[in-house]
């Protein structure tokens, strides 16, 4: 395995991984014993959840520039 590959593979499994522990935490809110929210609140998290796997597939199918975005209710 080449270098760049071995590189690739251990970023992509960490951040990968951090990013699906970051999701079940965001899940975590759901509590609504501990949480106030409503279904538009769920939306607009699941709305950025979804550009940002849309942008995420973008990227890996071109060269384009990144680009950062804040998310906010």
């Amino acid at each position: 395995m080449s270098e760049k590959r071995e590189k690739f593979v251990k970023l992509a499994e960490g951040r990968t991984q951090a990013a699906l522990e970051a999701i079940r935490k965001i899940g975590n809110l759901s509590n609504r014993r501990a949480y106030e929210f409503d279904e538009s609140d769920v939306k607009k998290i699941a709305k950025a959840l979804r550009d940002a796997t849309s942008d995420l597939e973008r990227k890996f199918g071109s060269t384009s520039a990144a680009e950062k975005d804040v998310f906010k209710l």
